[in-house]
């Protein structure tokens, strides 16, 4: 590593510790806000460090190499979408072990990637409870913050939805219910398409798929009337 690399990740994770909040660190397992060497940063106090720090794509590579849940935030945050290559957002995503990490990634960077409706079904299909999230993650995050893209392509996304619904894992019905909410949130006719979906899932026999369609059914009847 570069000895200006070296001395900027150094004053990074040194601001980081500086800003830890370790009597928060039990609250926050509870809410699944876990992984080793956690310090316990707010959102808001990552932010304030992203915007003091600046956009720095190698920075952003090594501060997710440090393990460290709050610096990964932060990796995200400093990352440059524009330059991320599959190769990163895969070596990324493989690096995850919480689902606020694996969330705040896909918001502050995966998602302004060209490179991020390609890594959706890559990502849909993998075994690895988070990297799974990774998946719907961001194609929740795509359906909102992504305004150029044609209904169609969520249209095709679907079947994702309804394939990954029966894993039961938390974090990943979770990610998927949040997919199919925004995805029919996007507009009336993917609002019809997604409610259709969901009165399919509430006919399935397993619990997590049960749970999806209802709860996507409950927030989208509202919107379809």
């Amino acid at each position: 590593m570069p000895n200006k690399l070296n001395q900027r990740l150094d004053e990074a994770l040194q601001a980081l510790r500086s800003r830890g909040r370790p009597d928060q660190l039990d609250a926050m397992a509870r809410f699944g806000l876990t992984g080793d060497g956690r310090l316990g940063l707010t959102v808001p106090t990552l932010r304030t460090l992203a915007r003091e720090f600046g956009r720095d794509h190698e920075l952003a590579l090594a501060l997710w190499d440090s393990g460290i849940p709050d610096a990964q935030i932060l990796a995200g945050m400093v990352a440059e979408p524009a330059r991320l290559t599959v190769a990163q957002m895969d070596h990324w995503v493989a690096g995850m072990r919480a689902w606020d990490v694996c969330d705040q990634a896909c918001l502050n960077a995966f998602v302004k990637s060209p490179l991020a409706w390609d890594a959706i079904p890559r990502w849909a299909v993998r075994g690895p409870e988070f990297e799974k999230r990774a998946g719907f993650a961001l194609l929740a995050v795509a359906a909102v913050h992504q305004k150029a893209r044609p209904d169609a392509d969520f249209l095709a996304r679907l079947p994702l939805i309804e394939a990954a619904a029966g894993d039961d894992r938390n974090f990943v019905k979770k990610a998927v219910n949040w997919a199919l909410r925004q995805i029919g949130k996007r507009s009336p006719g993917l609002c019809e398409q997604a409610l259709t979906v969901a009165e399919r899932l509430c006919l399935r026999e397993g619990r997590s798929a049960r749970w999806i369609g209802n709860d996507a059914r409950r927030e989208l009847s509202r919107r379809a009337t």
